[in-house]
């Protein structure tokens, strides 16, 4: 299996790392703290699950625990003060909190661009990144986070659209990356960035679409609406967006990068997009709420 983060791959079969097409030496033991941790990027592994998987049971001092847990960060580029990838969660464990993707195959990098997914490579592929919360108001995250949910499942209805993982796009949260990068490290081609605004009972919900190899905006709109219709208006949001967005990338791909049936995109096929306004029902009331106070 083949794990792709940032310019690095992980190939757990052969056993080897690569930054770019560069292959990084790294002692047996430490290659093995990073596997466990990379394939378990979705939770935090305690210091028992490392002592178990690295070091079949085995007790081993502290000492020894924190230097291999250096040594993979100094591997791939991070350090105990950045934590950019591998984050000590104190009094629980490990995390790897880098954005990762899994792909059969050999590890073959080119300039730092992940290799594709020969299961997605024919589809043109988006991430929907975390909103921005442009009015100060904590609480208005949860209403950010929301809208991004909405929206990344209304995209992922589209059958010939491949959409990223919310858990591997919400990995950039605060931070400001440029839209090339986030392509290269997430493998897309397409990000829809946006942010929420609220003013006198209002919000605004901005939202633009981005192709990342160029770095060029191809759709920009805003969506207005008042306070106590938070979820009415997320809703119209996701449809909105996801319906420009299939238009606009299949028009795209019809018209600058071969045939739509080469690209797993027939009109036939093209999928209708459909909000089901129930999909976080049983989270609503209490997001209403902090909205509403703040």
């Amino acid at each position: 299996m083949l794990h792709l983060f940032e310019n690095y791959s992980l190939d757990t079969n052969r056993r080897e790392l690569h930054r770019g097409p560069s292959l990084v030496s790294v002692e047996p033991q430490v290659f093995d703290l990073l596997a466990v941790l990379v394939c378990n990027c979705d939770r935090v592994v305690s210091k028992d699950d490392l002592l178990t998987s690295v070091w079949s049971g085995r007790i081993v001092s502290e000492s020894t625990l924190g230097s291999r847990i250096n040594a993979a960060r100094r591997a791939i580029g991070d350090s105990g003060d950045e934590q950019r990838l591998i984050r000590t969660i104190i009094g629980r464990g490990i995390r790897f909190v880098g954005a990762v993707r899994e792909t059969q195959g050999a590890a073959t990098i080119d300039e730092g661009r992940p290799a594709p997914d020969p299961a997605t490579a024919h589809k043109p592929s988006i991430a929907v990144m975390p909103f921005a919360n442009l009015s100060g108001h904590p609480k208005l995250g949860y209403f950010a986070d929301g809208a991004v949910e909405e929206i990344t499942i209304a995209l992922s209805r589209i059958k010939w659209l491949f959409v990223i993982a919310r858990n591997s796009s919400s990995t950039y949260k605060g931070q400001a990356i440029h839209v090339k990068r986030i392509g290269r490290e997430l493998g897309v081609r397409y990000v829809l960035e946006g942010s929420v605004r609220q003013s006198r009972g209002r919000l605004r919900i901005t939202a633009q679409l981005i192709e990342t190899t160029a770095a060029r905006h191809l759709w920009a709109d805003h969506f207005d609406g008042l306070l106590e219709d938070v979820f009415e208006l997320q809703d119209r949001v996701a449809t909105s967006v996801a319906g420009v967005i299939e238009q606009r990338l299949r028009s795209s791909f019809q018209t600058g990068e071969g045939s739509p049936r080469h690209r797993g995109f027939s009109k036939k096929r093209s999928s209708k997009i459909r909000i089901i306004s129930t999909a976080c029902g049983a989270r609503r009331p209490r997001m209403a709420a902090l909205v509403e106070r703040s």
